[in-house]
């Protein structure tokens, strides 16, 4: 998405639209329609500022099953603050993918938002956590160092 500087007035310029998917290249990632967004952008001592929000439909496979189940990636606090090089344009479509692929899930998985129930594998809780009553049990991690005796060193 390209900004021409001079559409933006000393109040700033409100854009709200659709625009062409800006992961559509990312492996394991299938676009469904236009990236939306709704930004307020402005000019401040030689910086380009940006805040609003953007919502991206994709196509994943779950980690789980191997099933593709749709996701709406939603970045709703996006921000961005960055110095004008040139005197006319910035393309900020770099910003809006790199906040994209920050929101999108690391293990996607399609029971996630619970619609639907995964055929994949269930996620055991790690053996490596003591359960609760082998926690009270435990001693305390502190301990050892209550017991060490320290002189103190004069001078």
């Amino acid at each position: 998405m390209k900004i021409h500087l001079h559409q933006i007035t000393t109040n700033g310029l409100h854009l709200e639209g659709e625009e062409e998917c800006p992961i559509a290249d990312v492996a394991e990632v299938s676009c469904l329609g236009p990236l939306s967004y709704d930004l307020d952008l402005g000019v401040s001592e030689g910086a380009l500022w940006a805040q609003g929000t953007l919502k991206q439909k994709v196509e994943l496979s779950c980690v789980a099953c191997l099933e593709k189940f749709e996701h709406e990636i939603d970045v709703s606090e996006f921000t961005l603050h960055t110095e004008l090089r040139g005197p006319e344009t910035i393309d900020i479509t770099p910003f809006l993918r790199e906040d994209l692929l920050l929101n999108m899930p690391a293990y996607p998985r399609c029971d996630r938002d619970g619609g639907r129930v995964c055929k994949g594998p269930k996620i055991a809780e790690p053996a490596c956590l003591p359960t609760e009553p082998e926690a009270e049990k435990r001693e305390h991690d502190w301990g050892a160092l209550d017991k060490l005796k320290i002189e103190e060193v004069k001078r």
